[in-house]
C-alpha cells in the first residue's frame, strides 16, 4: 500500500511523543526506570486517546537491546519488530475476534515456552472487555501467577464490563479524552510537516469534532487533505466535514433571544436544503447554549468552556443582555425536545416546532421576585380584587419588581408577616398581667399560651371570646362549627384551657362554654362564590409563572 494514514504514519514511537496523557507516561516511565513494571497492567479510556499506542511502547521499552529503557532506541531488531508489528515475542490479540475460551486456552498453553530472541514474551489484548466469561475464567490463574518472562498489556473502551476477578489483577491506568488545544497543537505540527496549509480555524473546527480523539481528528484531518489540493478555505473544511459554523450558533441564538421566528426558520431551511445533519446541529445547539449558562454564571468559564478566544469573547458579549433563569429556560426547553428530535421521522418539522417554542419564550422571574408577587396576590384575593397582570419584554434581565410596584410589594409583606402571625401573637404576654377588667386583654393573652403549647388547638377558639369573669368562673363563648365545639369540649384539651386561665389569673379557675354555632349560609351561593374565587386564583399570570418556574402544579385552594 502506498500511502499511510496519518494516524499511523506519525503514531508516537516514545513516551514523549503521545500527547496529553502525561499521568501515565510519567508514571510508566519511572516504572520501567526503577524496574518496578507489572506483569498485568490495563490500560482503559475514550478511543483514540493512545491506548494500544503506549502498549506497543511500554513493550519495545521492555525488550529493547539497550533496555529495559524508559526510551526505546527504535533502531534494534526488537523495537523494529514491534514497530512494523510482526514481532515473534510481541503477540496483538484482538480480543473481539479472539474471545473463546478456546484461543484463551491456547495462549495459556504457550506462555511456559522462552522468547525468541527478546527479554520479554509480550501478549497486548486490545478491547479485552469483550472477552467471554468462560475465556476470563480460564485466564485467571495464568493472569494471577505467570512465568517471568510473560507481560500481559490490555486495552479496553469499557472497564466496567471486566470482571473484578481480573481487575484485581492488573494494574489500571486510566487515559483522559484530549482536549481542544493540545489536538489543534499536534495538527498544526503535522501539517507544517506535511507542508499543507490549513487555516487555523479550519483546525480548531477538526479539533473540535475530534470529541477528545486524536486518532479521530487525524482521520478528519487526512479526508480534508486528500479533498483538496494546496490552499485550503475553511468553506471548504465545513462543506467536506458537514460541520457547522460557529457563526450559525450564534445567529441562531442571537435569533432566539429576540424572539425572531422568520430568522430561525430560514436559517434552518438553509442549513437542511444544503445537507447538514439536522440532528447534530440540535446537538451543537444544545452544547452552544450550555456553554452560554456556563459562561454567565461561572467565574473559571475559560477553563469549563473548550472553544477558541474569539468565541469565548463573542459569547461574553451575548449573555451580557441575558439573565440566567431566561438561559436556564432556553437549555431545558432544548434538553426535553432532544430526545423527539433524535428520534423522529422528520427531524426538521420537530426541529422547527422546538425553534419555534424557543423563539416564543418569554423569560420568567426570579423565584424571590415570584414570592413577593405573589404576597400581593395574597392580599388582593383577601380583599376580593386581583392585582393588575404585569409583562416583560423578552431578554429583560431585571429580576425585581418595578418602581411602581415597589411601595405596594413593602406593603403586602407588612400586611403577610401581620395575616401570618400565630393567633394572639400581636396580644399581650402572660408576663404582663392585663388589667382586671380587660376581658379583650385576658383573653388574647389565654389565647398566645395555647397558641405557644398546643398551635393546632388555636385556631379553633379563632371566633370565640371572653364573655366574663364570675369570681374563679371563666365564661367563654365558642363560636364555630361542631367540629370546633367537639375538640374544645374534649377532656384534655379542657384540662389545656383551664390551665392556662389559670396561669393568666393567677389562681386556680374553672370553665364555662356557652355553645353558639356559626348561622349557615346559602350553600349554593356559597359554593358558587368559592369557585369562582379558585377560578380566578387559577388562572392569575402570576399563579402560572409559579407554576412554571417551580414546575409545581396546584394542589389546593385555599379561600382566606
Amino acid at each position: 500500500m502506498s500511502y499511510l494514514v496519518l494516524a499511523r504514519k506519525y503514531r508516537p514511537q516514545t513516551f514523549e511523543q503521545v500527547v496529553a496523557q502525561e499521568h501515565v507516561t510519567r508514571t510508566l516511565t519511572n516504572a520501567v526506570t526503577s524496574g518496578r513494571v507489572a506483569h498485568a497492567i490495563l490500560f482503559s479510556g475514550p478511543r483514540g486517546t493512545g491506548k494500544t499506542t503506549v502498549a506497543r511502547i511500554l513493550a519495545k521499552a521492555m525488550n529493547c537491546e539497550q533496555g529495559p529503557t524508559a526510551v526505546p532506541c527504535n533502531q534494534c531488531r526488537s523495537c523494529r519488530e514491534i514497530t512494523d508489528g510482526h514481532s515473534s515475542d510481541v503477540f496483538e490479540i484482538d480480543g473481539a475476534s479472539n474471545n473463546g475460551v478456546d484461543q484463551v486456552r491456547e495462549l495459556r498453553d504457550n506462555v511456559k515456552y522462552m522468547p525468541s530472541h527478546s527479554p520479554y514474551k509480550i501478549y497486548i489484548i486490545d478491547e479485552v472487555h469483550m472477552l467471554s466469561i468462560a475465556a476470563f475464567n480460564a485466564l485467571l490463574k495464568t493472569l494471577e501467577e505467570p512465568p517471568a518472562h510473560v507481560l500481559f498489556f490490555f486495552a479496553t473502551t469499557e472497564p466496567h464490563k471486566i470482571p473484578i476477578t481480573i481487575l484485581s489483577r492488573c494494574q489500571k491506568y486510566d487515559f483522559r479524552r484530549i482536549g481542544t488545544e493540545p489536538i489543534f497543537s499536534h495538527l498544526h505540527m503535522l501539517c507544517s510537516k506535511e507542508t499543507n496549509r490549513i487555516p487555523d480555524e479550519s483546525l480548531q473546527l477538526i479539533a473540535r469534532e475530534a470529541g477528545g480523539s486524536m486518532r479521530d481528528a487525524l482521520s478528519l484531518l487526512d479526508q480534508v487533505m486528500a479533498c483538496c489540493q494546496g490552499e485550503i478555505s475553511h468553506e471548504q473544511v465545513l462543506d467536506i466535514l458537514g460541520a457547522f459554523d460557529s457563526g450559525v450558533l450564534f445567529s441562531m441564538s442571537d435569533a432566539a433571544g429576540r424572539g425572531d421566528v422568520p430568522a430561525l426558520l430560514t436559517l434552518l431551511d438553509e442549513l437542511y436544503n444544503s445537507g447538514k445533519d439536522l440532528k447534530k446541529l440540535y446537538g451543537d445547539l444544545i452544547r452552544h447554549f450550555r456553554n452560554l449558562l456556563v459562561v454567565k454564571v461561572a467565574g473559571n468559564a475559560d477553563e469549563l468552556v473548550d472553544m477558541s478566544s474569539d468565541d469565548m469573547e463573542r459569547i461574553r458579549q451575548q449573555v451580557a443582555s441575558l439573565s440566567v433563569s431566561y438561559l436556564q429556560q432556553l437549555l431545558d426547553l432544548f434538553a426535553r425536545e432532544e430526545t423527539a428530535v433524535r428520534l423522529s421521522a422528520q427531524p426538521k418539522l420537530a426541529m422547527e416546532m422546538a425553534l419555534v417554542r424557543l423563539a416564543r419564550l418569554k423569560p420568567v422571574l426570579s423565584i424571590d421576585t415570584l414570592i413577593e408577587r405573589l404576597d400581593v396576590l395574597k392580599q388582593s384575593l383577601s380583599g376580593g380584587t386581583l392585582p393588575r397582570a404585569e409583562t416583560e419584554a423578552p431578554g429583560n434581565t431585571s429580576d425585581a419588581p418595578g418602581p411602581d410596584n415597589v411601595a405596594a410589594v413593602m406593603e403586602s409583606k407588612a400586611a403577610y408577616r401581620k395575616v401570618s402571625e400565630p393567633v394572639g401573637a400581636a396580644g399581650p404576654s402572660v408576663d404582663r398581667k392585663p388589667a382586671k377588667g380587660d376581658l379583650a386583654g385576658i383573653w388574647q393573652a389565654v389565647l398566645d399560651e395555647i397558641s405557644k403549647k398546643h398551635p393546632s388547638l388555636a385556631p379553633n377558639f379563632s371566633n370565640s371570646r371572653l364573655l366574663k369573669i364570675d369570681g374563679k368562673y371563666f365564661e367563654i363563648e365558642v363560636n364555630g362549627k361542631p367540629f370546633h365545639l367537639s375538640r374544645i369540649k374534649n377532656p384534655k384539651n379542657m384540662d389545656l384551657l383551664k390551665g392556662v386561665c389559670g396561669k393568666v389569673a393567677r389562681s386556680d379557675v374553672e370553665i364555662r362554654i356557652i355553645e353558639k354555632l356559626s348561622e349557615p349560609e346559602n350553600t349554593t351561593a356559597a359554593k358558587m362564590k368559592e369557585n369562582q374565587l379558585r377560578a380566578e386564583a387559577m388562572g392569575h399570570p402570576l399563579v402560572n409563572d409559579a407554576m412554571e418556574v417551580l414546575e409545581a402544579k396546584v394542589v389546593d385552594v385555599k379561600i382566606l
